[in-house]
């Protein structure tokens, strides 16, 4: 971008700003105000305001805040005539948006906090766009002007008039318990206007709570009431928005069928996620939004999907020429077939059973070498995070056995909040390693830590809480690692990251390291062994014996009916469409996890 006239973006996340703290160093040492120029001044409300008419872009602001509150960037003055909508002075702003393709699938991919939400509330009709005019009250009519000559003046036309019914499937679907009374059959009933809600509560597997009510059910369940309910509403236009969290690998691909199943009838649909092979199964084009977090957000495409995702990996996307990521996300070139050597068991455990009222888990005898990450994958409600407990000694098992190993770190599936700060927390857990550059460079810097080190945990949103949970337990010194769900939450670069963290904890440190996850990609990328678990949920768990990925894959595949092959730019396992040419061949040959493509 550097042939280009720049614009400033001056962005302050106000919720950290202290100026009776600091003294405001930010105005005392800006170059401008010594020179009578206001470039940055103390508003009304009590807080610095930035001009960014006037802002020199000299970083200076930046570099004296303490509480690392302003972040201001330079941006291709053209681009400030794609200005979507801007959420006030020095505040977030969207630039562009994706479209919707009747009867085409259309994915979203970005990073949290870059504007795919915003973007979702605009095209729901749920936000009416201010075009980065800040006084006065938004207008459709002046949306559909600036969007004149494209597929979106005419979609925001029949939007405005009621014309085309949009629903959307909102994130924060922990909301839905406290809004929504009554059981999940009257709420289908409400969504659908009457009966008719019997063929996707079969296909969502919602047939056996049916009668419970809404304030008692698990995170996967309120997703996929969620996801039910959205379908039921007959819009000619459905919104996804993260349809994939806390739901386990099977329940995912069965929800992309489903909403494939949507276009298939000819409605438009949007996707937004971060579980690449999901998205990768479910979409047929892809917008990518790139930016800077909290900041401002950039939507870049149409894309095909094999090229959307690949060039999003590449951090390179070739329709803006633009390079957003400094580094590539690779996947390992390596097959399942080439596994480490076996070295004897570091991390044993002994035949177990666990029995709770109505549930049973049997694990058989079982264990990882040194420097080996156990992938434990399968449904929810099969025992996975009970095994888990098991190896961490939370729990006995039916025998009154506990188990205690020297040094465990464990990351529980859902974290406590705690009165203490962030940063009292991870001191606490990392010791003299905390102010070192494997803690600070790999797992507070990447994941954004640091700008949470003052608040409490007990302040924190869910998916900040999460984060900190895994930068608690990564940080240990330990020799054995169990972390439970890390990647829910957590955008692709978050995960990545993890991942790649996780990888090196193993291999560098000869830890043992036990991961319950959802997302193949990841369990690609970290495992050298898979554990899957099968049964009935909610009844009954049964894990198998600790194999090698290959054997794994294939027996957690093989259940669900899906085949992977391996893309042959980034290494990435990509999903067989179903009934294709190669994943007919794969069955046939029993290789349901990749062969090179």
């Amino acid at each position: 971008m550097s042939g280009f006239l720049k614009m400033r973006v001056a962005v302050l996340e106000l919720e950290r700003c202290q100026p009776d703290k600091c003294g405001t160093p930010c105005i005392t040492f800006c170059p401008p105000v010594r020179n009578g120029i206001e470039a940055i001044r103390l508003a009304s409300n009590g807080f610095p305001e930035v001009n960014e008419e006037l802002c020199i872009g000299c970083g200076i602001c930046v570099a004296k805040c303490p509480f690392e509150v302003i972040t201001i960037v330079n941006l291709p003055t053209e681009l400030g005539e794609d200005l979507v909508h801007q959420y006030g002075v020095n505040a977030f702003r969207l630039y562009r948006l994706p479209h919707v393709e009747q009867g085409k699938v259309v994915g979203v991919l970005g990073r949290n906090g870059i504007g795919k939400s915003t973007a979702f509330r605009v095209l729901s009709g749920q936000l009416v766009p201010n075009l980065g005019r800040l006084e006065g009250r938004a207008r459709w009519e002046d949306v559909q002007l600036k969007f004149r000559g494209t597929v979106l003046q005419d979609y925001f036309r029949r939007v405005a008039s009621g014309q085309v019914r949009v629903v959307l499937k909102p994130q924060q679907i922990e909301q839905i318990s406290r809004a929504v009374k009554g059981t999940v059959r009257e709420l289908l009933r409400r969504a659908a206007g009457g009966e008719g809600y019997e063929g996707v509560t079969r296909e969502l597997e919602l047939d056996r709570i049916l009668d419970r009510d809404v304030s008692v059910l698990s995170g996967g369940e309120l997703q996929r009431l969620a996801i039910a309910a959205a379908i039921l509403k007959g819009g000619d236009v459905l919104l996804f928005d993260e349809p994939t969290s806390f739901l386990d690998i099977r329940q995912r691909f069965r929800v992309a069928w489903v909403i494939r199943e949507l276009a298939a009838k000819g409605r438009g649909v949007l996707v937004a996620d971060h579980d690449l092979a999901f998205m990768d199964y479910v979409s047929d084009v892809v917008f990518v939004l790139y930016g800077d977090p909290s900041v401002y957000g950039v939507v870049s495409g149409p894309y095909g999907s094999r090229e959307g995702i690949n060039d999003y990996l590449e951090g390179y996307l070739p329709l803006d020429n633009v390079r957003f990521r400094s580094y590539r996300i690779a996947f390992q070139v390596k097959g399942p077939e080439e596994q480490r050597e076996e070295s004897g068991w570091g991390l044993y455990w002994p035949e177990m059973t666990k029995t709770f009222e109505g549930f049973r888990l049997k694990v058989p005898e079982g264990g990882i070498g040194r420097g080996e990450v156990l992938a434990v994958v399968g449904p929810n409600g099969t025992g996975k995070t009970t095994f888990v407990k098991l190896l961490a000694g939370q729990l006995e098992d039916d025998s009154g056995l506990r188990l205690e190993y020297a040094s465990v770190s464990y990351k529980p599936q859902h974290p406590v909040p705690r009165p203490e700060t962030v940063e009292e927390v991870l001191k606490a857990a990392a010791g003299d390693r905390f102010e070192g550059e494997f803690v600070q460079s790999e797992l507070i810097r990447p994941l954004r830590i640091d700008k949470l080190a003052e608040r409490r945990l007990d302040e924190l949103s869910g998916g900040e809480l999460q984060k900190v949970s895994i930068v608690e337990a990564l940080s240990r010194d330990a020799k054995i690692y169990l972390l439970d769900e890390p990647s829910a939450f957590l955008d692709v670069e978050e995960r990545y990251n993890v991942a790649k963290t996780i990888r090196r904890i193993a291999a560098d440190l000869g830890a043992h390291v036990v991961l319950v996850e959802h997302d193949l990609m990841i369990v690609d990328f970290a495992a050298t062994k898979v554990m899957v678990f099968t049964g009935e949920p909610g009844v009954r768990g049964e894990a198998l014996p600790p194999s090698d990925l290959r054997t794994g894959f294939n027996a957690l595949l093989k259940e669900l009916g899906v085949t992977f092959r391996r893309d042959h730019e980034t290494k990435r396992p990509r999903v067989n469409k179903p009934g294709s040419r190669l994943d007919r061949h794969q069955k046939e040959v029993g290789e349901y996890y990749y062969l090179s493509a």
